[in-house]
């Protein structure tokens, strides 16, 4: 995410953190490079050009080149305008007063739409809300088979009808029933189109006037970069939205949508696609986001991952074993399969501040991570429980159950052994502790 960008910003601002002093010459040339960087990553050049003239009339000012530290004032500045070029805060989708909150999901085909509606649904089930899908798509005809399977994937029911050929009367028919089944969120699907036309548009407003949504959000795909921002500017003109949510930002997009379309349509990006998994997608937070663009992590979001991956009791026993030196191979393999599903290991790495340029040209092997459970899952209940009982012959045994070496299993126990060594230090130390929220592994 933003990896082109952000390299080539944390190239410039490096250079100004250098320097004892800073003169309006360095600050021209720091900034014709941050203007190509923008305009190469396909952010909008209306943007970068206020946000350039922004950025540069604050760094001239007396309290920076009068500063004994002038470069870091002129990275907090960088970052305080990227903040507010992103939103400034984070927003989060309006719930209705009397339920259901009725979303409305719109946006071109191929945009990630459907798989999208389910994704936001997922993250109202696990915020303990009722959510209910409801098949609106019929111009593709598999898209209600999609939005079924995912409803089963997730627990989700699915409002649909294979007889209905009007979009407008399904979506009354789906309110009336989210009423009847309590669920107080109702996430309607679509129809989208290859590009934008009036047909599209009039069967958009048609559901939009029957069923009143609290919020209508428009899916729309990243690595479109400047397609993205006119496509959200036209639905926005012609429908009206209340937010954005961003696909594909895993993927190789250059960050241009993201930078652009809140200054272009004034309409908040709500949510962000990080994968392809049902449970990646993100609440958009341009605080965080202005930090990872400029390389200083992202704690506070790999908290949130680690607080949804971990509960309060596993993260409490997993401490108590570290510092109880009983740290087993079970436990080994659990929290691998945990931090797994927190997502791509290079992405939740790169959250941590300084971790991200030293990852830069190394390849994770995501594949490793299964390797050790294979070798962990051919261990014995006693071997996994009482690692001081392999001897060779076990060791050959494992290795063959688990289709690796001998050599690979003697990794495994060292890196057991190690990460013991390591957290034998917070052992009878007052006050050491592991970070509340942070991963226990």
């Amino acid at each position: 995410m933003f990896e082109s960008l952000s390299e080539k910003l944390d190239s410039v601002l490096s250079k100004l953190k250098g320097r004892g002093l800073l003169k309006e010459e360095d600050i021209d040339a720091a900034m014709k490079e941050i203007r190509m960087s923008l305009l190469e990553a396909d952010v909008n050049f209306k943007v970068v050009k206020e946000f350039i003239s922004e950025v540069k009339s604050r760094s001239l000012g007396s309290d920076v080149l009068e500063s004994l530290t002038p470069g870091q004032q002129v990275v907090k500045i960088v970052n305080d305008e990227l903040q507010q070029l992103l939103g400034g805060a984070s927003e989060k989708i309006k719930l209705a007063p009397n339920p259901p909150t009725v979303i409305m999901m719109i946006g071109l085909q191929g945009s990630g739409k459907t798989t999208t509606s389910a994704k936001l649904a997922l993250y109202f089930k696990k915020a303990g809300r009722r959510p209910m899908l409801a098949a609106c798509d019929l111009q593709r005809p598999a898209a209600i088979e999609q939005l079924k399977t995912l409803g089963e994937q997730t627990g989700i029911p699915v409002f649909h009808s294979f007889d209905e050929k009007d979009p407008v009367k399904l979506a009354g028919s789906a309110v009336k029933q989210a009423k009847l089944e309590a669920n107080d969120i109702l996430i309607i699907d679509t129809a989208g189109r290859l590009h934008i036309d009036e047909e599209l548009m009039e069967q958009l407003r048609g559901i939009r006037d029957s069923v009143t949504p609290s919020e209508t959000i428009l899916v729309a795909d990243a690595m479109t970069g400047q397609d993205a921002v006119n496509i959200a500017k036209e639905f926005n003109d012609s429908i009206g939205i209340e937010g954005i949510i961003l696909t594909k930002m895993d993927g190789d997009a250059r960050g241009g949508a993201a930078l652009s379309i809140r200054s272009v349509t004034s309409k908040p990006i709500k949510f962000i696609g990080t994968g392809e998994k049902i449970d990646m997608l993100e609440q958009f937070h341009p605080d965080r986001i202005a930090s990872r663009i400029l390389g200083m992590g992202d704690v506070l979001t790999l908290i949130d991952k680690a607080q949804e991956t971990f509960n309060e009791q596993e993260a409490a026993s997993i401490q108590t074993k570290f510092i109880a030196d009983s740290f087993n191979f079970e436990d080994l393999r659990d929290n691998l399969r945990k931090m797994r599903s927190m997502g791509p290991l290079e992405n939740v790495l790169s959250m941590i501040p300084g971790i991200g340029k030293q990852l830069k040209g190394v390849d994770i092997d995501q594949k490793q991570l299964i390797r050790v459970e294979a070798i962990i899952d051919s261990m014995t209940p006693e071997e996994r429980r009482y690692p001081k009982t392999l001897n060779g012959s076990r060791k050959k045994r494992i290795a063959d159950g688990s289709g690796t070496t001998v050599t690979d299993v003697n990794r495994v126990v060292k890196q057991q052994k190690e990460m013991k060594k390591m957290f034998k230090k917070f052992k009878g130390k007052k006050g050491m502790r592991l970070p509340e929220g942070f991963p226990p592994f």
